[in-house]
């Protein structure tokens, strides 16, 4: 799921997909974003912050970061679901019982609207076809409070048995370069 975006100096970034769909709205968003400049039109990001009334007193980075926390944060757990093994996920119900047992959020509801701005801003992702198809717009909303919704972090580690890109083989002698910086890529 790598695909090679060439700068206009001719500089070579790769960058990896956790799974298809991903690699493929990620290739689309940055086409999107090549015909806007190219056209002589401003892009820019929406915000999800506006789009969603999120009150400025929620700092989404720091909730990430208490949700990732080993000792009080949300347990990453191995699921199965239609003969898929999820490793390093979690449910959509889980999160929304840890943000209300956390005090972040006062109800479910209030939950629901946090968790799509968590899933919009990158901070979740979504891990398989339930959680996958609300991300993309057909549901109410791009998050599920569901048992059978399945989440994961970017930086988890997550793979889905069978459909891993961790298991392809990828010959070092394909990038060659220095490492400028590695990381957790984001959809922003």
């Amino acid at each position: 799921f790598v695909f090679k975006l060439t700068a206009a100096k001719q500089q070579d970034h790769f960058f990896q997909a956790a799974y298809l769909e991903e690699r493929d709205a990620w290739v689309r968003d940055i086409k999107k974003a090549i015909q806007c400049l190219d056209g002589g039109q401003r892009f820019a990001r929406k915000s999800t912050r506006k789009s969603i009334r999120l009150p400025e007193t929620i700092n989404l980075s720091a909730l990430y970061l208490s949700m990732k926390d080993p000792e009080k944060g949300i347990k990453e757990l191995k699921l199965e679901k239609d003969k898929k093994v999820y490793n390093h996920c979690f449910t959509g119900t889980c999160v929304i019982d840890w943000l209300v047992s956390s005090n972040s959020i006062r109800n479910r509801k209030e939950g629901l609207m946090l968790a799509a701005a968590l899933l919009s801003e990158g901070y979740l992702q979504p891990a398989g076809e339930t959680s996958k198809a609300a991300a993309e717009g057909l549901s109410d909303n791009p998050f599920l409070d569901l048992t059978d919704a399945y989440y994961y972090f970017p930086d988890s580690g997550f793979f889905c048995e069978g459909n891993s890109s961790d298991d392809d083989v990828v010959l070092k002698e394909e990038f060659r370069g220095t490492v400028v910086k590695q990381g957790c890529l984001l959809k922003q």
